[in-house]
């Protein structure tokens, strides 16, 4: 097994630089001296393993400690923090640490560019419509009246169904399919994610189990990230709706005709069922389950592992199952954990 090294392996990943601490701190809105300007910085390093061509970065307070030691070149921060940096360190002092650090990562390791042409084991079917600047990799294959943007890549092994629609500067990975879908622009989708297949719907009877006809779409909005092995839903009469800059980990399952607004956070495992609507900047935590029908107001928080059955306002925060306000889950929690230690024994039934 090789030993841990610094970010950004040049097997896997593609490399720019050197940059100087000039034009890194012009990304990130701070200021150095003359004499610091000038400095070259070849890469990106955790603060215990960077060195001196190294920029790295302090968000969390508890890794302050490692700071008196680090070996870095220059570090991102915050700036209660600028003036605890060790002698010959460039300071780059910013009030999100976290989103520099984002930024200048990217300047460094910027996402691949797609290469534009149609791999030659590729099926592209005769009316579909692929921008000359897209990319279509081996064996994938793209269905009948479907469109690839411009600067579009589609991995290999992906499956797109007849008239999907996929915008500008999407990247769709290894072995994605999606199907009954208009995605728009910037829309990353990972490995093995199923969007567009039948919602869960049947009619039932004495008789048994009747399927209901699925025939809505699924609309993903600009800038939203579809995580590995998850799926989306398409709509039963309505459309499921994944609005811009929504962020859907690993393993999640989006039933029919759910709703997410804009720039909400679904994290692996969760799963939300069908008819539910959920408002922009709302933050679902792992393995948490939202029952269907349920209206979850703008801004709310779902602990991990809740169990949400009932309808949640704005702003809500919530844990336990049934999923209840986190202070009134913890008072029963903490006064069932003290009668569990007093050795006191419940009532008689």
């Amino acid at each position: 097994m090789e030993l841990a090294a610094k970010p950004g392996d040049t097997r896997f990943f593609t490399r720019t630089g050197p940059h100087s601490v000039k034009a890194i701190a012009a990304l990130l809105g701070a200021e150095v001296a003359d004499a610091e300007a000038s400095l070259q910085i070849h890469g990106v390093a955790p603060l215990q393993t960077a060195g001196p061509l190294d920029v790295s970065f302090l968000d969390n307070k508890r890794y302050a400690p490692l700071l008196a030691d680090t070996k870095a070149g220059a570090v991102i921060l915050h700036p209660d923090f600028a003036g605890r940096v060790p002698l010959g360190c460039v300071a780059l002092a910013t009030r999100e640490p976290y989103v520099g650090w984002a930024r200048v990562s990217a300047l460094f390791y910027p996402f691949p560019e797609p290469r534009a042409g149609i791999h030659p084991s590729a099926f592209v079917h005769p009316s579909a419509e692929i921008d000359p600047e897209a990319e279509i990799g081996a064996n994938a294959v793209i269905g009948p009246g479907a469109k690839i943007a411009a600067g579009t890549s589609i991995g290999p092994l992906v499956s797109i169904g007849p008239g999907v629609i996929i915008g500008a500067d999407c990247r769709i990975h290894a072995n994605a399919s999606i199907s009954h879908a208009v995605l728009g622009g910037r829309v990353t989708v990972y490995p093995g994610a199923r969007i567009g297949q039948d919602g869960f719907g049947f009619a039932i009877s004495k008789a048994g189990f009747t399927p209901v006809p699925q025939l809505g779409r699924v609309l993903i909005g600009d800038g939203a990230e579809i995580g590995a092995n998850s799926c989306i839903d398409r709509g039963s009469a309505q459309d499921t709706v994944i609005g811009p800059g929504v962020h859907i980990d690993n393993l999640v399952q989006i039933a029919h005709n759910v709703n997410i607004g804009a720039n909400s956070v679904i994290i692996a495992q969760a799963g939300i069922s069908g008819s539910t609507q959920i408002g922009p900047g709302v933050m679902v935590a792992a393995q948490a389950g939202i029952t269907g029908h349920l209206s979850i107001g703008a801004g709310a928080r779902i602990a991990a592992q809740s169990g949400v059955m009932q309808d949640l306002s704005a702003g809500a925060e919530v844990m336990g199952s049934p999923a209840q306000p986190i202070k009134k889950h913890l008072r029963e929690v903490i006064t069932l954990r003290k009668l569990a230690h007093s050795g006191r024994k419940g009532p008689k039934v």
